[in-house]
């Protein structure tokens, strides 16, 4: 333990910055989840869930509400034209906002029935969207609108946006939630934390091989958290995991070993590396988004 480090293995002490601040950017949320990192505008965009709100952080103008009315936005990303491709509690569906502004509804529907609640995205090089969709949105009106589940599972998805072609790639999650590829694009990592509705549920994070056809296969656990649950996760470019969890920030290597913590005041929802050189981690946590510079840098997104 150090100060807001707590070493497991030795390999973390070259992943953090020792004299490295803790530091709180804004602290007014009710649930501050979905960070998203935008290089070429140098800002930070999350998502005030219950608030039905996303705001924007920036270096030198600080915090100001990026969209109202978000309909109950979660989990949010880029794609590789550099647009926001978001997941909807409230409307049950992805979308993308188009560099005009405009929304386009991805997909909303699987076999006749609407999604449950979309919650975290994210998009491979060849444009194909993956997301899970637990149905977190749907169970009170706090995050969302109350409502019934009309796929008979919680599932993780592949949508082709060229074609419309949504599939389920995985259907033996109880709540899939934070999904993340590796560097390579090789490996598919979800989490399930189902843990949040029983302590004899899973709180772990899964890791899949990706085939070339965009299936995936080998499925095994590939970590635990020993501490609340993963929600939100994060891969740096040597392939450790950078995941929430119930008090603070968890980094993973890649054989699933834990290396160490980042501690937090707060319960962790999710994580989002940027900065110009992308070794800034934002923290998604409680009511609070803050942020740490690390030794670390965030695998390549837009």
């Amino acid at each position: 333990m150090s100060g807001i480090y707590e070493h497991h293995e030795k390999e973390f002490t070259f992943l953090v910055q020792g004299s490295a601040k803790l530091e709180t950017l804004y602290a007014d949320c009710r649930w501050a989840e979905g960070p998203c990192w935008f290089g070429d505008a140098n800002q930070l965009v999350w998502s005030d869930i219950p608030n039905n709100r996303m705001l924007r952080w920036t270096p030198d103008g600080g915090v100001s509400v990026y969209r109202h009315n978000s309909t109950y936005i979660n989990g949010n990303t880029r794609d590789r034209q550099g647009r926001l491709v978001s997941c909807s509690h409230g409307a049950r569906n992805v979308v993308r906002t188009e560099l005009d502004g405009s929304i386009t509804v991805l997909a909303d529907r699987y076999r006749g029935g609407r999604l449950n609640a979309p919650n975290d995205v994210v998009v491979k090089s060849d444009g194909t969207i993956w997301f899970t969709d637990p149905g977190y949105g749907i169970l009170s009106d706090y995050e969302g609108y109350k409502g019934a589940f009309e796929q008979d599972g919680c599932y993780v998805y592949c949508l082709d946006p060229a074609t419309g072609e949504l599939r389920v790639v995985v259907d033996d999650f109880v709540r899939p939630n934070g999904i993340a590829f590796s560097p390579d694009e090789k490996l598919l990592y979800v989490a399930d934390s189902a843990f949040s509705h029983g302590a004899d549920l899973p709180r772990h994070i899964r890791v899949f091989d990706v085939r070339d056809d965009n299936t995936v296969g080998n499925g095994r656990v590939f970590c635990e958290t020993d501490t609340g649950l993963p929600d939100g996760f994060r891969l740096d470019t040597a392939g450790n995991v950078w995941t929430s969890a119930g008090d603070g920030v968890h980094c993973f290597g890649p054989s699933g070993v834990l290396l160490g913590k980042i501690l937090t005041p707060d319960t962790v929802a999710n994580v989002e590396f940027g900065g110009p050189r992308r070794n800034r981690l934002f923290i998604c946590a409680t009511q609070s988004l803050h942020s740490i510079y690390v030794a670390a840098n965030g695998a390549g997104r837009p």
